[in-house]
């Protein structure tokens, strides 16, 4: 079978910095008027926001409506060619300003100057920013509202630096939330951060999700866990094989004359009850499936260090005639080769 790796990890829902969007005027001016007056309030695309006062905005229409009448009454066509320049200026300047192009137009038909311009939202989504009140001053650049479109959300997660190796974008994860016990939410991997965290030894990891009915909001815990795909075929062994002394790590060979031989080898990734071997073993080696009894004194190490122990001497059971693992501590098992690195 595949050897399944899963890499845990935990981290915070956050917005999709793709689908967020500002509002920042490019005149100076006044808040006149607010029409979406808190934060946590739904809008809709082209949606009315608030209006602001500007005494350069009023000086740019009475330009423009002054630029369609030279047009208008201009006989020569050297004035003619001037006022369509004129005219021509005063249209980018308000467009520069964002006024629509439609108030543009009907400036021009109507000769009717607006004191105030009305901004629209960009996109549809939910406010999570507002800086102003009514009344108040502002300035060219500033964000007066921040619109977050939540359908799809980011989790920002930290994965061990053990573990980034095998994280890659595409992958798909599951993430869990005390918020809704009982369910889970699937996503993938869109970005591995380049960097590491000096202080928790950790690896940023970005997931994207889908989020239908707005249930998973911003700042919410998630633990998450990465499905890793299989990689080139390894061996694997119960994780109970293997003896650790501390200088080296063991397990127990059946050899073929009937003794319990140690041999040295060098542990991968760990995943459940089995681990990965990298050196030491070759496929079908039969492995003492529990090493611990061998370990009840170290006097006992230290003989099977030197030379094996007789299978018919094992004190916790070993083999029936057949070779057949009893199911003591002793049993014994066959190195498999699995698709995949543990974990």
């Amino acid at each position: 079978k595949p050897l399944e790796i899963t890499v845990e990890a935990v981290g915070t829902v956050a917005y999709d910095e793709t689908r967020l969007a500002v509002v920042n005027p490019k005149i100076e001016g006044w808040v006149e008027g607010l029409f979406v007056d808190f934060t946590g309030a739904p809008v809709t695309r082209g949606q009315p926001l608030m209006s602001i006062y500007s005494p350069r905005l009023v000086s740019a229409q009475e330009e423009l409506v002054l630029a369609a009448r030279l047009v208008r009454e201009s006989s020569g066509e050297r004035a003619l060619e001037n006022a369509r320049n004129l005219l021509e200026a005063a249209r980018r300047r308000l467009a520069y300003w964002d006024v629509p192009d439609e108030q543009i137009h009907r400036l021009e038909r109507t000769g009717e100057v607006s004191k105030a311009l009305t901004l629209h939202s960009p996109a549809s989504g939910i406010v999570v920013e507002k800086n102003v009140v009514e009344g108040d001053r502002i300035m060219p650049g500033m964000t007066v509202y921040r619109i977050a479109d939540l359908s799809t959300v980011w989790i920002e997660a930290d994965v061990y630096e053990k573990d980034l190796s095998l994280v890659r974008e595409g992958q798909e994860g599951v993430a869990r939330f005390e918020a809704h016990p009982g369910r889970s939410f699937r996503g993938r991997v869109t970005y591995v951060y380049p960097t590491v965290s000096l202080q928790a030894r950790t690896g940023r990891v970005r997931l994207e999700l889908p989020n239908p009915g707005l249930t998973l909001k911003p700042g919410m815990y998630a633990r998450v866990e990465l499905d890793i795909p299989s990689a080139a075929p390894t061996l694997v062994v119960p994780r109970s094989a293997l003896l650790d002394t501390g200088r080296r790590t063991m397990v127990f060979v059946a050899s073929s004359d009937g003794a319990l031989v140690p041999r040295d080898v060098v542990p991968g990734r760990s995943v459940g009850r089995e681990i990965e071997v990298l050196e030491g073993l070759d496929a079908g080696d039969r492995v003492v499936s529990s090493a611990a009894f061998l370990v009840d004194a170290e006097s006992n190490l230290g003989t099977l260090q030197e030379g094996g122990m007789e299978m018919g001497n094992d004190p916790s059971g070993g083999t029936d005639d057949g070779g057949a693992p009893t199911g003591g501590q002793g049993g014994q098992g066959e190195a498999g080769s699995h698709d995949g690195a543990g974990h």
